[in-house]
């Protein structure tokens, strides 16, 4: 009796299992034709939020100078912003692991909409600093790609993620032209209104086309609210086999370029001999490679090689732009080393961020993320006293002789270490 009990639990198991299976099969061919649109979705909404703000931080300048901001003035604002979205991305990157990514999209593009309509009534420097403070969740990029790392398999992730240069691409060429044409024709405080409407209209394409729930079934959890600021759970994601290298590779590989890139503008006058017009055609000729290489080269490459064969050639590439720079002399010998430098920073970016939203449980993806967004806003916070000094004492050839040597010391290091990597797919 008790054999047949056995065998008829047994039966009961297995049918029960297989009904589990074609259960999970059902749900996945229903997730697997939503998609696509979730993706197309990420992609408008990253394309729209980086418009936007490329369109505002082109006019901010003027609209500080009106006010009777001077240059210091406005470093000072600059740093504030910084430092803000230095915080805020971690914390952004927290909230969308504990209550999803659909509700940080929200989140983001509704504190988009604080920060245009803020700016729309800053008459004076106090307002204009208090317009700074909603940036500290304007995550939309970070929120876009937290969106595609839950919707894609770690193979596809790469792809997903490199086509959202596409998005940054057009964000920068349709932001820069916006701006300036609706503050030139229409006033400094236009642009701030146009925002404020396209942020709205942001919020609810979030709203409505972003399900409440982006992972997959089997990667869901209960997950139990916590501070969304701690550097214990920093440390924790930092321990994880492979982390704490890539990330360092992430950080300072690209930390030369950067402060080359907060030092542009002044570059760009006094280096390059550019106008304002100029130099506006050279950020859109920036904005069409990185749509072309970010977009449409890496995700190809992403398919054909291992990230970690690609990390080392965006590195080495990266050691070669040093070179370049440090023996440039005219704008156009820029334009032409923008190429490679382009398509190091695209692949490293994205080749990154892929290898580390791999690294970590599908439970602190967005945390890692956050952790990622931070890289630049932190940049943009001490870029400016060093990069100054490396431009006043030693000239424009000391960022690429950093950018050299430090790129080539993080390629001999990729080269002679095996670093440990494993794909984690839940907590």
């Amino acid at each position: 009796v008790s054999t047949m009990n056995a065998k008829t639990r047994s039966e009961g198991e297995e049918e029960a299992s297989g009904m589990r299976k074609e259960t999970l099969r059902e749900s996945g061919h229903l997730g697997e034709a939503k998609r696509g649109q979730v993706i197309r979705v990420a992609y408008v909404i990253a394309a729209l939020d980086l418009t936007l703000v490329f369109m505002q931080l082109g006019v901010m300048p003027y609209l500080a100078k009106n006010l009777g901001l001077d240059s210091v003035g406005f470093g000072y604002l600059q740093t504030v912003f910084g430092v803000l979205q230095l915080v805020g991305g971690y914390i952004f990157g927290r909230f969308a692991d504990q209550f999803g990514a659909r509700a940080a999209l929200i989140l983001s593009c509704a504190s988009a909409s604080v920060f245009f309509l803020l700016v729309s009534f800053s008459t004076n420097i106090p307002l204009l600093f208090l317009s700074r403070l909603p940036t500290v969740f304007m995550h939309g990029l970070p929120g876009a790609q937290k969106v595609l790392t839950d919707v894609t398999t770690p193979s596809q992730r790469a792809d997903a993620l490199g086509k959202l240069g596409l998005c940054f691409g057009v964000g920068i060429i349709a932001g820069s032209a916006l701006g300036g044409v609706l503050s030139t024709k229409f006033g400094v405080y236009v642009p701030a209104y146009v925002g404020l409407v396209g942020s709205l209209i942001n919020t609810l394409i979030a709203m409505v086309w972003i399900p409440s729930q982006t992972k997959p079934k089997s990667d869901q959890h209960v997950t139990e609210p916590s501070n969304l600021f701690s550097v214990r759970e920093i440390l924790r994601l930092m321990k994880f086999p492979g982390v704490m290298e890539i990330f360092i590779v992430k950080v300072f590989s690209g930390l030369p370029i950067g402060l080359f890139m907060i030092m542009f503008s002044i570059i760009s006058m006094d280096f390059f001999g550019l106008e304002a017009v100029e130099s506006g055609y050279l950020m859109s000729y920036f904005g069409v490679l990185q749509m072309v290489v970010q977009g449409l080269v890496v995700g190809k490459l992403a398919n054909h090689y291992t990230e970690m064969t690609l990390l080392r050639l965006g590195v080495f590439v990266f050691a070669g732009v040093g070179l370049g720079m440090a023996l440039m002399r005219s704008v156009w010998h820029y334009c032409i080393i923008a190429v490679p430098l382009v398509f190091a920073f695209s692949t490293l970016a994205t080749i990154t961020d892929s290898i580390l939203t791999k690294a970590v449980p599908s439970s602190d993806t967005g945390a890692m993320l956050g952790i990622c967004a931070s890289v630049q806003p932190l940049t943009r916070t001490v870029g400016p006293t060093i990069g100054g000094v490396l431009y006043k004492q030693f000239g424009v050839s000391s960022f690429g002789y950093l950018q050299l040597i430090v790129n080539f010391g993080l390629f001999v290091y990729l080269l002679k270490s095996k670093i440990p990597l494993e794909e984690m797919k839940s907590k």
